[in-house]
């Protein structure tokens, strides 16, 4: 440990330490994190699969969901493959340029995710309270618009972030107390006044994270009292059931994500594996959870997925059949 301390101000690689005060559990750890990992790449992946093949499904929230689905992908694949291998293999040697790489992808994405999340509430709104426009304000063309919208967004306000960081010197220490390079955890180690970068972080979530969600309170707000206007019982609850997955995975996607935020600038007396759970939780557990959400309350999505499970019934019996004769 003493010999990473050793450093100079601008470091060619950068150690990190998982989560402190659990190394010897860190095996342990990374079963959860493992098995977590790999069912939201599967979850997405049969996401994708159903919804590109099942032409029913191709309407605005679905495709919606396809985009969320695939950043989903990326911000848990940027961190979790490196995260096991620092579990595993102790290997925790990571070079300045990839975690810088790893600090904006994972960053932009999870922005890219808020935006979907807010699509895909504009949709609903359009739904419930303006039906009879639904389908023609929002066509394939809209929907490709809004959705470069919300990646060309990611990218330019989260673009600075590696940039801030490659100008800061690092001279009291290389080791990053945490399981992946992240904006906060690179600030707190430079040795250099930081207190613009940090408000230029603290804007760009507002603006983001913080927009996207008071619009998207907005939205329901309206739908609701759309709702609650509706003549029958039936015609309420049907409403209500159309938003039910959308809200839940809101629910578990924005919970860690602002305790996270909040915990890393105001939270000074957390413990820091509890900072470092909790941002772990946030990369992994909404990708895994996203696809069940959906692919439970939604029948279109459900019937799809055990369309396509029984003919492999059909399949194996033919091939038995085949291996006898």
């Amino acid at each position: 440990m003493p010999a990473y301390n050793k450093t100079d101000a601008h470091p060619s690689t950068f150690i990190l330490i998982g989560i402190p005060g659990l190394e010897a559990a860190h095996i342990w750890i990374s079963i959860p994190f493992c098995v977590v990992y790999l069912l939201a790449l599967l979850g997405n992946c049969s996401l994708l699969f159903i919804i590109k093949t099942e032409p029913s499904l191709h309407e605005p929230m679905y495709l919606f969901l396809c985009m969320l689905a695939v950043a989903d992908v990326v911000v848990c694949s940027t961190a979790v493959p490196k995260l096991l291998s620092l579990f595993w293999f102790h290997d925790g040697e990571i070079r300045f340029e990839a975690c810088l790489t790893q600090v904006f992808l994972i960053h932009s994405c999870s922005t890219m995710e808020s935006g979907f999340f807010l699509a895909m509430a504009f949709d609903r709104y359009m739904a419930i309270c303006n039906p009879l426009r639904h389908s023609a304000i929002l066509t394939r063309a809209v929907i490709g618009r809004m959705g470069l919208a919300v990646v060309l967004r990611g990218i330019v306000l989260l673009s600075p972030h590696p940039f801030l960081l490659r100008w800061l010197p690092y001279c009291r220490t290389h080791i990053i107390y945490h399981t992946y390079c992240e904006f906060m955890a690179l600030i707190r180690i430079a040795c250099a006044e930081t207190k613009i970068r940090r408000a230029y972080s603290l804007i760009v979530a507002f603006l983001t994270g913080g927009v996207d969600f008071i619009l998207i309170i907005c939205s329901y707000v309206l739908i609701l009292h759309t709702i609650f206007h509706l003549p029958t019982k039936d015609a309420r609850l049907k409403s209500l059931g159309t938003c039910g997955s959308h809200v839940c995975v809101i629910l578990v996607s924005y919970t860690p994500a602002f305790f996270s935020f909040l915990t890393h600038r105001f939270g000074h007396h957390v413990a820091p594996h509890v900072h470092i759970f909790v941002a772990n939780i946030y990369l992994l557990v909404p990708p895994m959870v996203n696809p069940i959400i959906y692919g439970v309350r939604t029948r279109k999505i459900r019937d799809r997925f055990f369309k396509v499970f029984s003919f492999s019934k059909p399949l194996t019996k033919s091939f038995l059949l085949v291996r006898y004769i």
